[in-house]
């Protein structure tokens, strides 16, 4: 070939430019069938478009048997159904089966009670009905499946006490629009979940209203002390409708979250959270209780489930029954207080080689962190007289996010606010707030971001203080 010789597209072979075109995104893929004949034919090329609907759309070859169309045309079909959610569906998608083969292993009975995906003009007709728009990842997730069938227990986890029973049902979306919220404190909220006992729902706000980020979850929780039925605390549980399913599934699908009684309940183990003695294992997970908690009074309710395990090679003369427990346990303000009983939870427990023995407890604070620790003691059922320890690791019981309702912060923002614009010599005569040495009147006026970010702070810095401990 001469050094002059121009060197053409349709010259070139195949194989080389479809490798090319296999890094293109579809939508440059489609381009390039406008730059020529040969590209367009090219672009058209069957396994780049599987490579994109496996992608985008998590599609296998048995799907494109049942539907009968080409690659290319598949891909086609689902962009025009489900293009505006592409950002979104490939992850929820997969969530969603990870969940659904999870349940069918663990809770079969749940998989039933899954409603088929609703369609967009569903989706419309309820955006219209509650007269606001439902965010996409919403959508997405409900264009996959429609919620849950009202029964129990719920998707959306249990928990379970000696006189007390939640299971959160994930709620259709025509279920949930006819719980939407006008009502002053709770304007634009869209309720997620729903509990038959306990009447306790998760709510996503739909607008940025009263003090609420738009999108994030929360559950609601009445001032107790308030005259005004609008003074309600939010406990944050996800700042998207994406963030917050997503993490859920992943601490089910992860074994985060314990199977028990053929229900997902929401216990979180907190890493390393193990102590062993000689035979004896125990281990400890925890959980925050909304629907008996408060913020104003400050009243914080945990429930904590232990698991106390003999060694399957332990020798049958270190069977033991257990005696009596000792707490130790700190708060985030710094007080320690210290219990000690008999049994645990009105049980001496006798444990034998691969013996299990598990039992839930509860407990509240006045301070939204707090950790505990302690000990069991123990005696040798083939002599009383030989007593020991084991030893129970330190936990922490961390409360979610909270925020304020705007009516008490601005009213606190007012009452700061008029009370040092009284006293003028707290500025000087460019109004810095150099005479205020706490910054009261510059925390006054900034005060519509609420506490959530100071008492967040707080709790890091206490959890750091205890870790250190």
């Amino acid at each position: 070939m001469s050094a002059n010789a121009e060197l053409r597209m349709d010259q070139l072979p195949s194989d080389p430019l479809l490798h090319i075109l296999s890094f293109l995104s579809f939508r440059d893929l489609i381009h390039c069938s406008f730059v020529s004949r040969r590209l367009c034919d090219l672009s058209k090329h069957n396994p780049l478009w599987r490579t994109l609907c496996c992608k985008h759309w998590l599609l296998t070859e048995a799907d494109r048997l049942q539907s009968g169309a080409s690659w290319r045309c598949l891909f086609r079909q689902y962009y025009v159904d489900l293009g505006r959610y592409l950002q979104y569906y490939p992850v929820l998608k997969r969530a969603w089966e990870q969940l659904k083969d999870f349940l069918q292993q663990r809770c079969p009975r749940m998989i039933a009670s899954l409603k088929e995906g609703a369609t967009e003009v569903e989706l419309d007709d309820i955006e219209v009905q509650i007269g606001c728009r439902l965010p996409d990842d919403y959508r997405c997730s409900y264009r996959i499946h429609n919620g849950q069938k009202l029964v129990i227990p719920g998707l959306m986890g249990s928990m379970s006490l000696s006189n007390h029973y939640r299971s959160e049902v994930l709620l259709d979306v025509e279920t949930a629009a006819g719980g939407f919220q006008q009502r002053k404190g709770m304007r634009r909220c869209l309720p997620l979940t729903f509990c038959f006992h306990t009447g306790l729902s998760q709510y996503m706000a739909l607008e940025p209203a009263e003090g609420r980020r738009v999108y994030e979850s929360f559950y609601p929780c009445p001032d107790q002390t308030a005259q005004d039925p609008s003074a309600i605390d939010m406990f944050i549980t996800g700042s998207s409708f994406f963030q917050w399913f997503t993490s859920y599934v992943h601490n089910v699908v992860t074994g985060e979250y314990p199977i028990i009684r053929d229900q997902i309940f929401r216990y979180v183990h907190e890493d390393g959270c193990v102590e062993t003695t000689g035979d004896i294992t125990v281990s400890v997970s925890t959980s925050f209780l909304p629907e008996l908690s408060s913020v104003h009074p400050p009243h914080f309710f945990f429930t904590y489930r232990i698991r106390i395990e003999m060694s399957v090679a332990a020798s049958p003369e270190a069977s033991c029954q257990l005696d009596s427990r000792y707490w130790k346990i700190t708060t985030s303000d710094g007080n320690v207080e210290e219990v000690q009983g008999p049994g645990v939870v009105g049980e001496f427990p006798v444990m034998t080689p691969g013996k299990v023995h598990e039992y839930a407890s509860c407990t509240t604070f006045s301070t939204p962190t707090e950790y505990m620790e302690g000990h069991y003691t123990f005696h040798r059922l083939a002599n009383k007289e030989e007593v020991f320890h084991v030893a129970i690791p330190r936990f922490h019981m961390i409360c979610p996010p909270f925020r304020e309702p705007l009516v008490r912060t601005q009213k606190v923002a007012e009452s700061y606010a008029s009370r040092f614009d009284r006293d003028d010599e707290f500025c000087d005569e460019d109004g810095d707030d150099f005479g205020d040495p706490r910054g009261i009147k510059k925390a006054a006026r900034g005060s519509a971001d609420l506490r959530e970010t100071s008492s967040s702070w707080k709790r890091d810095r206490q959890y750091a203080k205890s870790q250190n401990d």
